[in-house]
């Protein structure tokens, strides 16, 4: 369709509406403003549920950070964490190294599969809390029990999901890699592994997850040590505040981590989706 000329021959230009750099910005940062916003009413109905109150031994969101920067600040967080933190790199550090290499021989063999994939669907499955008391029986309250206690929280998660990811990579990839006469260690090295690289790494991510979990049972349930120490005592003096800047410690600590770890895979990993 044509544009309507006029008198002198001339056609009118049709321009966009013109967009002002604020709302640009706002646009740009729609999800992190979202994100923002809906932290900020979780912590507004917090502080209105701490000052109803809905229980006596619910603090205020002010109350709880005032008592988490006093815990900063004194020491005691940092020390908590510095004990709670060694079993639970440890045992993360080997349950990566295990379980991808667990999961990747059973994506690729059959044999594997049949023999090992059935003992940690049942270990996901499992009650991971009313086993983690039966380790004291038999390693005592040591450091050795609560990396055992992270491992078996994170093991299975992240060799259910390597095997997956590699059981599931890309057929015509494979294809194109024997029609180009690759070879055995050609298909696994430049296809399969690639391939199943992100599954992979979003099973770190949740074995990371189930670890952090698995640490603070152990202290919870083992020996009361690091962070689940600090929850253990200001609950049994009913110093509620720090009790619960302690639980929101541990959310917020996971929470970086993991974001952390995403933002290492994305940048170093997967820069092509980064970019996109």
């Amino acid at each position: 369709m044509v544009a309507p000329a006029h008198l002198d021959g001339s056609s009118r230009a049709v321009h966009p509406p013109e967009v002002s750099p604020l709302r640009q910005r706002l646009t740009r940062h729609r999800a992190s403003i979202w994100r923002i916003a809906s932290i900020g009413l979780f912590f507004l109905a917090w502080e209105i549920a701490g000052r109803i109150p809905i229980s006596y031994a619910f603090p205020t969101f002010l109350e709880t950070l005032r008592a988490f920067l006093t815990m900063l600040f004194d020491g005691s967080l940092v020390a908590a964490y510095a004990e709670t933190l060694q079993p639970l790199i440890i045992g993360v550090a080997v349950s990566a190294v295990v379980g991808v290499s667990l999961g990747i021989v059973m994506g690729l063999s059959r044999f594997s599969e049949w023999l090992i994939a059935p003992v940690f669907i049942v270990l996901q499955a499992a009650p991971m809390a009313a086993l983690i008391p039966l380790i004291t029986f038999v390693y005592g309250i040591g450091l050795l029990s609560k990396t055992l206690a992270v491992i078996m929280l994170a093991l299975p998660v992240i060799v259910l999901n390597g095997y997956k990811a590699v059981r599931n990579a890309n057929p015509s990839l494979v294809a194109m890699c024997y029609s180009f006469q690759g070879n055995w260690w050609q298909r696994i090295t430049k296809i399969i592994i690639p391939d199943a690289s992100p599954v992979i790494f979003a099973g770190l991510r949740l074995g990371l997850a189930a670890g952090f979990i698995g640490v603070i049972l152990a202290e919870l349930l083992i020996t009361p040590t690091g962070i689940g120490d600090l929850i253990t005592y200001h609950r049994s003096v009913a110093d509620y505040p720090e009790m619960y800047a302690a639980v929101v410690s541990i959310i917020l600590v996971s929470t970086l981590t993991l974001a952390a770890l995403e933002a290492f895979e994305l940048r170093v990993l997967r820069p092509e989706k980064r970019k996109s």
